[in-house]
């Protein structure tokens, strides 16, 4: 059974190899513009140096506009326009055979049982040649001895040519491509340990080192297995994500058919059947029925929440009580779900700057080596002419100074910490996000569906005449801002056509009625003269028809987050389109001296160069469509994940919950995230200070080499495992929770905000 399905997947990887362009085009995303990403796996990266090698050799394809791998999904996705370039060819050509990349494929993890295997059979080798060795070091008779080196040789071959293959395999495919990597000189050092021991049997010398090749390979083998199963309990949160996801979906047809389609398939304006017990396979709005939903995947909260027609709905939410008929809006790889997977997995594909330095570091690292194992042993042999002695110096050189620790020091860091901000609700765009807010000294935060619910509520609404109360439901169901949806859900959708609707950002909405302009939102630009007159208004060629009150509430912990940030020492402000009265209001209610109000996208984005002028580096936390410009100029940025989609599309961070604690805590975390970067360089270039000296000086074995570069890979991980520490505690603060209001804050608050302009 095992040898058909070896068979099988060898065939499904040939098969996937020859893929044709139609078929990278078909599996490809498209990105607009022209623009089009496609996801390849590759599953023989094992090092810095093959990142490098795969992301150069791609990027610099025709067309190819960016390359980046993730090596613990062992994926590289490439974007690109105009023809389908070689890619597929072009990673043959290096010496890295790649196909398209399958979730499914990639959640039963071939390679970690491999090493296992590998693992066990090089631990039975080692040992048991450990105790032919206990006896020879006890003193045998040299025919005993000889007798004994030769079982040892014998039971070093599967070390050698089974679980030895993890890196032999990797080594030739370098070098047979003119190039090296980490597992050459590991190579290099297993099979010179190998044939001086063979060499000394043939003589029967008094020493051997069997134990010394196999131990090594063994304990080469627990670094990287653990190194791959850390990457891999970073890698559930993904994984975790990607099986919510149903693999079909009951289409239903215009003729009252239904057919089960996968959901790869699905399109949008599909008519789909969402049974209770079921999952929501693609983003949609309920076309009909009413049921409770379990949103914790989108939102983090844990209490059903009802649903009716009309309802929009995230892919993932898991339908509780009632069958619903659901309209698709959105493709399966354009879905909230598979939006939040690739913001995971890109956490640790960011080439922030650590990790670019680790990266040159690695790459002159097998010539160095190379360089001085060649020193030592020209200069051992030059000193005493002990050829065996100098080949065995030699042999630990190359073997303790594998630059196996400095190749985890980023990036284990970075998805530890990636796995922490996502258990707490909060999603990374990559690594380089998190050392940009570890950097920041100012915290700007807009006010409307940010520091507040974004939930508001029309009030007076009897005031408004109802011919002038259609006229602006029906421009403000076009439109997704707060004072739109409290306007539409207090007067209806509106059944008003218009001959012209479009929506002008950081102003309203603008109609075109019967020869005469319409405009909901801000004053200033609705009203040919506004006068005294501010806030949201419906006018009818300059002159004013109604004007529209709201009502607000702070998010909860707004008050506990911004207390956190002063605590950390960040200087904290608002910058808000909205008027300066309300503005005012919720900034006294959090203490925030600093407020900008009125302020257009492009009065944000001024702010925010005005204060890097000043040597500042702000984060940004804002929700709307106004806030995309001030979002991509800030250091860094943050945005929840109810903002439009060009919000959380321009923000690095996105939080899933409504807790504004979530913000100081991605400030916590990036902090000690970069403090154990710093702890994990400091550890790997203070092990190669020390070790190296001692092994050239001749002080070292090979297997003390081993187990002493082993060593050294298993401390960075564990130092990166500390970030773990307190997550449980994270987890209880970033948690919805209700706002408790103090007396006197109620008091000191207006009960009323008159008013809420357009970029609020």
């Amino acid at each position: 059974m095992s040898c058909c399905a070896g068979g099988a997947a060898d065939l499904a990887r040939t098969v996937h190899a020859c893929a044709s362009d139609e078929e990278l085009r078909l599996a490809s995303r498209d990105l607009g513009d022209g623009l089009r990403q496609v996801d390849l796996a590759v599953p023989d990266m094992h090092c810095a140096d093959c990142i490098r090698k795969v992301e150069r050799g791609l990027a610099a394809l025709p067309g190819v506009t960016q390359a980046r791998v993730n090596f613990s999904t062992r994926r590289a996705s490439v974007k690109w326009r105009g023809e389908v370039p070689p890619l597929i060819e072009t990673l043959a050509g290096l010496g890295y055979p790649s196909h398209l990349y399958d979730a499914a494929e990639a959640a039963s993890d071939p390679q970690l049982n491999q090493l296992i295997r590998a693992l066990a059979v090089a631990g039975f080798s080692s040992m048991n040649i450990m105790l032919l060795s206990v006896s020879v070091w006890s003193g045998a008779e040299p025919e005993t001895r000889q007798a004994f080196h030769w079982i040892s040789a014998l039971l070093a071959l599967p070390a050698l040519f089974y679980s030895g293959l993890v890196f032999f395999r990797s080594a030739w495919s370098a070098l047979q491509h003119g190039r090296t990597n980490m597992d050459v000189p590991i190579s290099i050092g297993i099979s010179l340990a190998f044939g001086i021991s063979v060499y000394e049997t043939f003589q029967n010398g008094a020493h051997a080192y069997f134990d010394a090749a196999t131990s090594l390979v063994f304990f080469l083998l627990i670094g990287r297995t653990l190194d791959h199963m850390m990457r891999e309990r970073a890698r559930q949160a993904v994984s975790g994500l990607v099986r919510l996801a149903p693999r079909g979906a009951t289409v239903l047809g215009a003729d009252g058919s239904r057919d089960y389609l996968p959901v790869a398939e699905i399109e949008p304006g599909m008519t789909l059947l969402v049974a209770a017990g079921d999952r929501v396979p693609v983003d949609g709005t309920v076309a009909s029925g009413a049921s409770e939903l379990d949103c914790s995947v989108v939102s983090g909260e844990s209490l059903p929440q009802p649903v009716e027609a009309g309802s929009a709905l995230k892919a993932g939410m898991l339908n509780l009580t009632g069958g619903l008929v659901v309209t698709a809006t959105a493709r399966a790889q354009d879905s909230f779900l598979a939006e939040m997977v690739r913001l995971m997995e890109a956490a640790e594909g960011g080439k922030a700057r650590y990790r670019r330095l680790a990266d040159r570091a690695s790459q002159l690292y097998s010539p160095v080596v190379h360089a001085t194992a060649l020193l030592t042993l020209v200069g051992w042999v030059a000193a005493t002419g002990d050829w065996h002695r100098s080949i065995t110096i030699a042999i630990a050189v190359l073997i303790i100074t594998c630059p196996c620790a400095l190749g985890l020091a980023v990036p284990i860091v970075q998805v530890m910490a990636a796995r922490r901000l996502f258990e707490n609700g909060v999603m990374v765009k990559d690594g380089s996000a998190m050392e940009r807010l570890a950097e920041i000294d100012t915290v700007a935060f807009d006010k409307t569906g940010t520091l507040t619910r974004g939930k508001l509520q029309l009030i007076d609404a009897e005031r408004i005449e109802p011919a002038h109360a259609a006229i602006a439901a029906a421009m403000a169901a076009s439109s997704n801002h707060p004072a739109s949806r409290a306007i539409a859900a207090r007067f209806g959708g509106g059944d008003v056509a218009f001959e012209r609707l479009s929506e002008i950002p950081g102003h309203g909405v603008e109609a075109a009625l019967s020869g005469r302009t319409y405009r909901l939102g801000r004053a200033e630009w609705a009203l040919d003269e506004p006068g005294e007159t501010s806030g949201t208004v419906l006018s009818v060629d300059g002159r004013c028809l109604a004007a529209f009150a709201f009502t607000d509430e702070l998010r909860p912990d707004a008050r506990a987050a911004v207390q956190a940030l002063r605590q950390a020492g960040l200087r904290t402000l608002i910058l808000s389109g909205d008027r300066m009265e309300p503005a005012q209001a919720t900034a006294a209610e959090l203490g925030i001296d600093d407020v900008t109000a009125a302020a257009l996208p492009a009065d944000k984005v001024a702010r925010v160069r005005a204060l890097a002028a000043e040597g500042r580096k702000t984060l940004m936390v804002g929700d709307g469509l106004n806030d995309a410009p001030v979002l991509t100029a800030a250091h860094v940025s943050m945005a929840p994940a109810s903002a439009a989609d060009i919000g959380r599309n321009a923000a690095d961070f996105v939080f899933l919950r409504d807790s504004l604690k979530a913000v100081p805590l991605a400030h916590r975390v990036s902090i000690e995230a970069g403090r154990l970067i710093r702890q994990n360089f400091g550890l790997a270039i203070a092990y190669n200070l020390i070790a190296l000296p001692v092994a050239i000086a001749g002080f070292v074995t090979p297997l003390i080499a081993a187990l002493a570069m082993s060593l050294s890979s298993i401390l960075v991980v564990a130092n990166a495992l500390r970030l773990k520490v307190g997550s449980g505690k994270d987890e209880a603060e970033a948690r919805p929770a209700v706002p408790a209001r103090r007396p006197e804050a109620e008091a000191r608050r207006p009960p009323v905000a008159q008013g809420q302009p357009w970029t609020a």
